[in-house]
Protein backbone atom coordinates (compact mmCIF):
# COMPACT_ATOMS: atom_id res chain seq x y z
CA UNK A 1 0.00 0.00 0.00
CA UNK A 2 1.37 3.11 -0.62
CA UNK A 3 -0.07 6.86 0.36
CA UNK A 4 -0.96 9.70 -2.53
CA UNK A 5 -1.48 13.38 -1.38
CA UNK A 6 -4.26 14.58 -4.01
CA UNK A 7 -5.06 18.41 -4.10
CA UNK A 8 -7.31 18.61 -6.88
CA UNK A 9 -10.50 17.03 -8.84
CA UNK A 10 -9.66 13.91 -6.79
CA UNK A 11 -10.42 15.49 -3.21
CA UNK A 12 -14.29 15.21 -1.77
CA UNK A 13 -16.52 16.80 -3.34
CA UNK A 14 -14.81 17.71 -6.89
CA UNK A 15 -15.31 16.05 -9.88
CA UNK A 16 -13.01 13.04 -9.91
CA UNK A 17 -13.52 11.93 -6.19
CA UNK A 18 -15.56 9.54 -7.59
CA UNK A 19 -12.72 7.72 -9.06
CA UNK A 20 -11.10 7.16 -6.29
CA UNK A 21 -13.63 4.81 -5.12
CA UNK A 22 -14.23 3.01 -7.89
CA UNK A 23 -13.59 -0.50 -7.34
CA UNK A 24 -12.44 -1.30 -10.48
CA UNK A 25 -9.75 1.16 -10.14
CA UNK A 26 -8.68 -0.37 -7.07
CA UNK A 27 -8.67 0.16 -3.46
CA UNK A 28 -8.86 3.81 -1.89
CA UNK A 29 -8.85 4.83 1.82
CA UNK A 30 -8.67 8.26 3.26
CA UNK A 31 -6.15 8.78 5.82
CA UNK A 32 -5.91 12.91 6.69
CA UNK A 33 -6.40 16.24 5.53
CA UNK A 34 -3.31 17.70 5.26
CA UNK A 35 -0.71 20.71 3.44
CA UNK A 36 2.48 20.44 1.67
CA UNK A 37 5.50 21.63 4.34
CA UNK A 38 6.76 23.96 1.41
CA UNK A 39 5.32 26.32 -1.02
CA UNK A 40 4.08 25.33 -4.33
CA UNK A 41 2.57 26.78 -6.77
CA UNK A 42 -0.77 25.31 -7.47
CA UNK A 43 -2.28 26.66 -10.64
CA UNK A 44 -5.39 26.56 -12.89
CA UNK A 45 -3.95 25.98 -16.71
CA UNK A 46 -4.82 24.79 -20.05
CA UNK A 47 -8.13 25.24 -21.85
CA UNK A 48 -9.49 22.45 -19.52
CA UNK A 49 -8.75 24.21 -16.34
CA UNK A 50 -6.57 22.01 -14.65
CA UNK A 51 -4.92 22.13 -11.22
CA UNK A 52 -1.73 21.58 -11.59
CA UNK A 53 1.20 21.91 -8.52
CA UNK A 54 4.14 23.17 -10.31
CA UNK A 55 7.59 21.57 -9.26
CA UNK A 56 9.14 25.22 -8.21
CA UNK A 57 9.56 24.55 -4.14
CA UNK A 58 9.68 28.14 -2.78
CA UNK A 59 6.68 29.51 -4.40
CA UNK A 60 3.30 29.87 -4.25
CA UNK A 61 1.37 28.75 -0.86
CA UNK A 62 1.77 25.59 1.20
CA UNK A 63 -1.09 23.31 -0.47
CA UNK A 64 -4.38 22.25 1.03
CA UNK A 65 -5.01 18.23 0.09
CA UNK A 66 -5.98 14.51 1.45
CA UNK A 67 -3.80 11.41 1.97
CA UNK A 68 -4.90 8.16 0.81
CA UNK A 69 -4.17 4.56 1.42
CA UNK A 70 -3.96 3.00 -1.81
CA UNK A 71 -3.18 0.01 -3.52
CA UNK A 72 -0.75 -1.29 -6.22
CA UNK A 73 -4.08 -1.04 -8.72
CA UNK A 74 -5.11 2.03 -7.42
CA UNK A 75 -1.66 3.54 -8.10
CA UNK A 76 -1.48 2.40 -11.68
CA UNK A 77 -4.60 3.63 -12.35
CA UNK A 78 -3.87 7.06 -10.78
CA UNK A 79 -0.22 6.87 -12.65
CA UNK A 80 -2.37 6.67 -15.67
CA UNK A 81 -5.18 8.98 -15.08
CA UNK A 82 -2.63 11.44 -13.96
CA UNK A 83 -0.38 11.16 -17.44
CA UNK A 84 2.95 9.85 -15.85
CA UNK A 85 5.43 10.63 -16.56
CA UNK A 86 4.81 13.23 -19.57
CA UNK A 87 1.75 15.52 -18.07
CA UNK A 88 2.13 14.87 -13.90
CA UNK A 89 5.55 13.34 -12.35
CA UNK A 90 4.86 11.57 -9.29
CA UNK A 91 7.26 12.12 -6.24
CA UNK A 92 7.26 11.81 -2.71
CA UNK A 93 6.51 15.26 -0.72
CA UNK A 94 6.61 16.19 2.88
CA UNK A 95 3.29 16.59 4.43
CA UNK A 96 2.25 18.70 7.88
CA UNK A 97 -0.68 16.50 9.09
CA UNK A 98 -4.11 18.84 9.85
CA UNK A 99 -6.16 15.46 10.41
CA UNK A 100 -5.62 12.03 10.59
CA UNK A 101 -9.08 10.15 10.68
CA UNK A 102 -7.83 6.59 8.71
CA UNK A 103 -6.38 3.87 10.70
CA UNK A 104 -2.31 4.24 11.49
CA UNK A 105 0.22 1.74 10.03
CA UNK A 106 1.66 0.81 13.25
CA UNK A 107 -0.68 1.44 15.40
CA UNK A 108 -0.13 5.15 16.31
CA UNK A 109 -1.77 7.64 14.93
CA UNK A 110 -0.22 10.78 13.83
CA UNK A 111 -0.97 13.93 15.98
CA UNK A 112 -1.80 17.47 14.06
CA UNK A 113 1.48 19.41 13.02
CA UNK A 114 3.33 16.13 12.76
CA UNK A 115 4.73 15.30 9.48
CA UNK A 116 4.45 12.60 7.14
CA UNK A 117 5.01 11.71 3.47
CA UNK A 118 3.60 10.39 0.37
CA UNK A 119 3.68 10.85 -3.05
CA UNK A 120 1.47 13.64 -4.88
CA UNK A 121 0.94 14.61 -8.71
CA UNK A 122 3.56 17.74 -9.33
CA UNK A 123 4.88 18.56 -13.10
CA UNK A 124 7.75 20.15 -14.17
CA UNK A 125 6.42 19.86 -17.82
CA UNK A 126 4.27 23.18 -17.93
CA UNK A 127 4.24 26.21 -19.80
CA UNK A 128 6.63 29.38 -19.46
CA UNK A 129 3.70 31.76 -18.51
CA UNK A 130 2.26 29.16 -16.14
CA UNK A 131 3.97 30.32 -12.91
CA UNK A 132 3.07 33.99 -12.86
CA UNK A 133 -0.43 32.60 -13.00
CA UNK A 134 -2.42 32.94 -9.61
CA UNK A 135 -1.52 30.20 -6.90
CA UNK A 136 -4.47 28.92 -4.77
CA UNK A 137 -3.55 27.08 -1.82
CA UNK A 138 -6.80 25.20 -1.71
CA UNK A 139 -8.43 24.06 -5.25
CA UNK A 140 -12.22 23.81 -5.42
CA UNK A 141 -13.30 23.28 -8.88
CA UNK A 142 -16.78 25.12 -8.68
CA UNK A 143 -14.52 27.78 -6.33
CA UNK A 144 -15.35 31.63 -7.25
CA UNK A 145 -12.30 31.99 -9.79
CA UNK A 146 -14.21 31.80 -12.80
CA UNK A 147 -12.64 28.84 -14.48
CA UNK A 148 -14.49 26.29 -15.09
CA UNK A 149 -12.90 22.67 -15.14
CA UNK A 150 -13.75 20.05 -17.82
CA UNK A 151 -14.26 16.78 -17.28
CA UNK A 152 -12.31 13.99 -19.60
CA UNK A 153 -15.81 12.85 -20.82
CA UNK A 154 -16.34 16.80 -21.84
CA UNK A 155 -13.03 17.15 -23.73
CA UNK A 156 -12.84 17.38 -27.08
Amino acid sequence: MARVFVYGTLKKGQPNYFRMFDGTNGKAEFLASAFTTDKYPLVIAGKYNIPFLLKIPGQGHRVHGEIYKVDDRMLRFLDDFEGVPTMYQRTLVNLEVKEWVGQAEGGETPSPGSITEAFVYSTTTYQPDWPSLPSYESYDAYGDHGLEYVTREGRD
